[in-house]
């Protein structure tokens, strides 16, 4: 008997490789098993029938990746380090400290400009560094350093917290920009109520931050304040990215196609912005 081959034959009149430039079959694409929301499907480059992600697929990506809390994170642990170690080198000197935390600050900022990140937010990154460095300065007190990064996560807290009772939730203001769609998000009632879900979660976070900062910052311990800062940062605002991605993918409706994908209802259009 002759031997059957191990190709599969093609069923007739169709051919089994997908023409140049068609669409191909991906089960992500309007919902694939159990229903899982997912962030977008695939498709063609080049007339060669050659295929990559133009979009990624909801496991595949994550707030991190999308926001960059990572690079964020670890820039502002920086000047905490050189301002706690000139600090201590100095013999408990501020001015050392201080210079040695707007020197870091500048160093960073000069790193990330020369990386391509936007002027605006690395400005003020090192706007901040210098103003908390004159409030030790002009206060005499080391652990004033820290009053502005204090006052300005019980700011975040409030802001976040306000941005969901007005239904403009700031993590979806954030997402939505980055993703290119200005308020189109706020137009989809799912996404829009995601959004709020997840955004209590940063507003936690910022609270945790303070339950561990005031406290420290109130008995003048300058050297647990700049470890406990460099120490929980990123860890923070890791467990903040993977929460509230959890939790925004959780609270989308049932077969919602994803976060770069908001789907606006006519009837609602009093929901969102134009």
């Amino acid at each position: 008997m002759p031997r059957r081959s191990s190709t599969p034959t093609p069923c007739p009149g169709r051919d089994p490789r997908p023409a140049a430039g068609a669409p191909r079959p991906d089960p992500a694409c309007g919902g694939g098993a159990g229903g899982q929301a997912n962030l977008g499907c695939r498709g063609p480059v080049g007339a060669d029938g050659g295929w990559r992600a133009w979009t990624v697929r909801d496991g595949d990506e994550s707030l991190a990746e999308l926001l960059g809390g990572r690079r964020a994170a670890l820039d502002s642990v920086v000047p905490v380090v050189g301002f706690t170690a000139g600090w201590l080198a100095g013999g408990r000197s501020i001015a050392l400290g201080a210079g040695t935390a707007v020197l870091a600050g500048a160093a960073v900022a000069a790193w990330r400009l020369r990386q391509g990140r936007a002027p605006a937010a690395t400005t003020v990154s090192l706007l901040l560094v210098c103003l908390g460095a004159i409030v030790a300065l002009r206060t005499g007190r080391a652990e004033d350093f820290f009053l502005v990064r204090l006052l300005t996560n019980a700011a975040s807290a409030l802001a976040w917290a306000g941005s969901v009772l007005v239904r403009w939730p700031l993590l979806g203001v954030v997402a939505g920009t980055v993703l290119g769609q200005r308020t189109r998000w706020r137009r989809d009632p799912g996404l829009l109520r995601a959004y709020q879900a997840a955004s209590w979660v940063w507003v936690a976070q910022y609270l945790v931050r303070l339950l561990i900062f005031v406290p420290l910052w109130w008995a003048g311990l300058v050297v647990w304040l700049g470890t406990a800062q460099m120490v929980l940062t990123w860890p923070l605002v890791a467990a903040c990215l993977a929460a509230s991605w959890w939790v925004l993918r959780r609270s989308l409706p049932p077969g919602h196609p994803g976060i770069r994908h908001p789907r606006p209802v006519p009837s609602e259009a009093g929901v969102g912005g134009r």
